[in-house]
């Protein structure tokens, strides 16, 4: 075997010769120790407590959760409020993916911007505001639908909508439009040319942006704990009750392990979809140009304007106005009292302590 030599041709020891696997090797184990101690661990004793009791493997936990009935109204309570948040996330999402990132208007930049903003929101102020639209006194209470299972799915949609957008948007704003014109060209409708050409095209990323959306569906807490009441459930309200009121951790533990599965098949599923949809981006021309509104485009447009005025700034509405309330009156007090403990003195630090809190946890975490 010839010796190894560096770039100069100089020979190399064999101490040298192993120093770049070493550095990388050592390097490699730094990311490899933190995910072993703060996510191996965590979820290895979550596992442990539904497998072992008293040292040895137990499989009767998961028998004795999951033939319950409790356990599978709480299932299926999930998947019904996931497949629904997720199919019309999906729907309502492609026209708006199609207007604000493939048409030209002013102001587009600002209604991208609006459309992320719930994405951000605390999943219980945005429950709050929700059920503030949605009690029998509020301005959408005769509707009755507080408390019901289609006030759980417009919170989902009103949070997952921007995943949908930006995700299937971006991809959209790299699509060749050449094959569209084409099928256009050969006397293809508008929408025989999406169905045949831009819809297939588009599917890596909307089954990415799907699977993530179901997700954050399956995963959803503070929503549904806001807005279900005590009479709807899901996996992730029931650990809480199972862990909190019941104290039955074994109980906990199983429906944790069931979850763990449902998130890391929809992680794969996502980083699968978003592999593909990385490949089609780079094989895509890069020719696509967005082009101003015309009347073909009126259909998306409308159900854009709708989704974004009704769904997503009727809440944020209530919120600013809300937070001006005072009374049976109007003003700026509650935000004079951000530099207090509230007004019953409830917080042991003020606001402004806890955004800064807020703020060092989230740059320390970025930091590591």
């Amino acid at each position: 075997m010839d010796p190894a030599v560096d770039r100069r041709g100089r020979r190399l020891t064999s101490t040298q010769s192993a120093a770049p696997a070493v550095a990388l090797a050592a390097t490699a184990l730094v990311p490899l120790g933190f995910l072993a101690v703060f996510f191996g661990w965590p979820v290895g004793a979550i596992v442990a407590r539904g497998l072992v009791v008293d040292g040895a493997l137990d499989l009767s936990g998961f028998t004795d959760v999951l033939g319950t009935d409790r356990t599978w109204r709480v299932i299926g309570q999930t998947l019904a409020q996931s497949v629904t948040g997720t199919a019309l996330a999906v729907l309502l999402g492609l026209p708006g993916a199609y207007v604000l990132y493939r048409c030209r208007f002013r102001g587009r930049v600002a209604v991208r911007a609006l459309v992320t903003v719930p994405f951000v929101l605390p999943t219980v102020v945005v429950g709050v505001a929700f059920r503030s639209l949605l009690v029998d006194d509020g301005p959408l209470g005769f509707l009755g639908a507080d408390g019901t299972f289609a006030a759980i799915v417009a919170a989902l949609v009103f949070f997952n909508y921007a995943v949908v957008v930006r995700t299937v948007g971006t991809m959209w704003s790299h699509l060749d439009p050449r094959a569209e014109q084409a099928a256009r060209s050969l006397g293809a409708s508008p929408w025989q040319a999406f169905r045949a050409v831009t819809l297939p095209a588009l599917g890596p990323a909307i089954t990415s942006a799907a699977s993530l959306v179901f997700l954050f569906c399956a995963t959803s807490f503070g929503t549904v704990l806001v807005l279900g009441g005590p009479s709807y459930g899901t996996v992730e309200t029931e650990i809480w009750l199972q862990t909190t009121q019941f104290l039955d951790l074994r109980a906990a533990a199983v429906l944790s392990t069931v979850q763990l599965l449902v998130v890391t098949v929809s992680l794969g599923l996502s980083a699968w979809s978003r592999r593909r949809r990385e490949t089609a981006l780079r094989v895509q021309a890069d020719v696509a140009a967005d082009r101003a509104l015309g009347r073909t485009d009126l259909p998306a447009v409308v159900v854009t304007a709708v989704v974004v005025a009704v769904l997503l700034l009727t809440p944020l509405t209530s919120l600013v106005v809300g937070s001006l309330r005072i009374g049976a009156g109007w003003g700026f007090d509650n935000y004079a009292n951000l530099a207090t403990g509230g007004t019953r003195g409830a917080l042991e630090v003020s606001v402004w302590e806890a955004a800064l809190n807020s703020v060092r946890i989230a740059v320390d975490a970025t930091v590591i």
